[in-house]
């Protein structure tokens, strides 16, 4: 069973940025883990509430075969995360899929891993891929190799089956 984490700010992720790709991977046996920095009770910006699985620190890319960031308000928590970067660096070269949905892909971005590629995030935060060398192309849904990136709440569902469709292939 292919497995996956997704990372939530511990306020402020997007709610249906995380259930509904969740919904898919997990209806396609894809085991999901929610992680945060926090076990305690996550909240998204509409109220969903939720319990991680597992702390942000504590993810293990052996354990993994999608590392997959949240976006909304709080996911500006992770743009300069240094663990963050370095997860993201490390699931790269170990060929796993990585995800970043709307303000998110700033985070993949700054970690260097969209450098010279196409991607798409929430437009408000364009210029912040297009400053990090990266090939904005404004889709819905983009993908290049093995990194998926969507530009918001519209796109979640599309964005989870694009996920699922990767991992079938690794």
């Amino acid at each position: 069973m292919k497995r996956a984490v997704m990372v939530i700010a511990h306020q402020g992720f997007r709610d249906e940025e995380l259930l509904e790709p969740k919904k898919v991977l997990e209806n396609n046996n894809i085991a999901v883990k929610v992680a945060s920095i926090s076990l305690s009770q996550a909240k998204g910006k509409l109220g969903t509430l939720i319990n991680p699985d597992i702390l942000f620190k504590d993810i293990k890319l052996t354990d993994l075969d999608a590392l997959i960031f949240i976006g909304g308000p709080g996911s500006v928590d992770y743009w300069d995360d240094p663990l963050a970067h370095k997860l993201l660096q490390g699931a790269v070269s170990s060929g796993k899929v990585i995800g970043g949905i709307c303000a998110a892909a700033v985070t993949l971005a700054k970690s260097g891993i969209l450098k010279g590629k196409k991607a798409t995030v929430f437009p408000g935060d364009a210029e912040e891929l297009i400053k990090n060398g990266v090939n904005y192309t404004a889709a819905p849904v983009e993908k290049d190799g093995n990194i998926i990136t969507a530009d918001g709440p519209r796109s979640a569902k599309s964005f989870g089956e694009e996920i699922v469709k990767a991992l079938n292939k690794t």
